[in-house]
């Protein structure tokens, strides 16, 4: 009989999948059906829509993850299929990353000759970054897939079999360093473009609450708003990292009430962006508003 941490941890984890899919595909067929009508996407639309998608298909991974921890389905089938899973992980976090360089540079104010240049060319260079993100995920998982298939073994049977004595062949020192920089290359560029935006919006923000000698300014709840969800979308990236670091640490043993809370951090962040960015986005709130409504009245 299963213990009540794991029953609770399998609730909790189908209630993310659900929302994920749910909120992700809202994003999706809303933007589908703008690209459909008018035949075009607009660049940040298409940001959204690409992100949106591989969070659907991180979310099924992550629940089968889910399955094979709580021992309902066959670990073996999922091994197989882990070189796909971190090719959409690391697409999902490039995209993500994108998203966060494309507000900072759309929203910051800094007077640097880069940043106006960029500014001018950010929305062109949208596609071009999608694009650009699939080649390079795509060139370095066919260079590095050996060394990803040995490092799923280690970690799969540090974590599942501790008593495990299968020989693995070690990584170089410096492929280890390869893909290591490899993944923590779009953290660096999102924490760079995220604190940029921060800072701005702070200091427009303070500026305004020092100059604000009467009734509020009328943009001032639309800065609030936008630095509460830039901050909110820096936590979330932050903690993905560190939940999964913490889980391939094995640190704590499987099925341990603190591996299982970490497993759902880790999977909670894709969901809660995606309904932030939803109740963000006046087209997408109320699009989402209509489909609730309307699954209300047919039920």
């Amino acid at each position: 009989m299963l213990q009540s941490d794991i029953i609770t941890h399998l609730i909790f984890s189908v209630i993310q999948f659900l929302v994920t899919v749910l909120a992700n595909g809202i994003i999706v067929v809303v933007n589908g059906t703008e690209l459909i009508k008018q035949r075009k996407m607009v660049p940040l639309d298409l940001l959204l829509c690409c992100l949106a998608t591989s969070r659907i298909c991180l979310q099924v991974f992550v629940m089968y993850t889910n399955l094979a921890v709580l021992s309902l389905v066959d670990l073996s089938l999922y091994s197989g299929s882990f070189v796909i899973f971190m090719y959409i992980h690391e697409l999902e976090l490039w995209l993500a990353t994108w998203l966060s360089v494309f507000y900072c540079v759309k929203i910051a104010t800094i007077a640097h000759p880069l940043f106006f240049w960029l500014k001018l060319r950010i929305s062109k260079l949208v596609p071009w970054l999608i694009l650009g993100s699939l080649l390079y995920i795509s060139l370095t998982s066919l260079f590095h897939r050996k060394y990803i298939w040995i490092l799923l073994q280690k970690s799969w049977l540090g974590l599942f079999f501790k008593n495990a004595t299968t020989q693995i062949e070690d990584i170089s020192t410096l492929q280890f360093a390869l893909l290591f920089i490899e993944l923590l290359l779009p953290l660096f560029i999102f924490l760079i473009s995220a604190l940029l935006l921060i800072f701005s919006l702070g200091r427009h923000t303070q500026q305004m609450m020092n100059m604000a000698a009467g009734p509020r300014h009328p943009h001032m709840n639309v800065y609030i708003s936008t630095l509460l969800s830039i901050l909110s979308f820096l936590v979330l990236y932050l903690s993905q990292y560190m939940m999964a670091a913490l889980v391939l640490s094995e640190i704590f043993k499987v099925r341990n009430f603190i591996f299982l809370f970490c497993m759902l951090v880790f999977s909670s962040y894709p969901f809660l962006h995606s309904v932030i960015l939803i109740l963000g986005n006046p087209k997408l709130k109320q699009n989402a508003k209509k489909f609730l409504v309307h699954s209300k009245c047919c039920p």
